[in-house]
């Protein structure tokens, strides 16, 4: 397994731990090459995360996410986990922005 691999899991597992803290059950879509690495739900609706380690995405994929059909109640989200942070950068990524 190479670092930059183990370090990307690392953070997606981060990051369930941050959404299960406030009542999220996790889902990780390892292998799956779908645009999002985590899928949350709550009783207040489902997070789709994106986690990236360092970088934002690029334009490419953003209008990917900003794509994808979703139900009501359904937010999207980049996680952008810097060097040594202890906690993301997380921007929430609608249709229109």
């Amino acid at each position: 397994m190479n670092p930059s691999y183990k370090k990307g899991v690392r953070n997606e597992y981060r990051s369930m731990r941050l959404l299960e803290s406030v009542g999220y059950f996790c889902i990780r879509s390892a292998g799956s090459h779908s645009p999002f690495d985590i899928v949350g739900i709550s009783r207040g609706g489902i997070a789709l995360v994106q986690c990236k380690s360092g970088a934002w995405p690029t334009p490419a994929e953003l209008e990917t996410i900003r794509a994808i059909p979703v139900p009501d109640h359904t937010t999207k989200f980049i996680h952008r986990w810097d060097h040594r942070a202890t906690l993301p950068v997380v921007k929430e990524i609608g249709s229109e922005t």
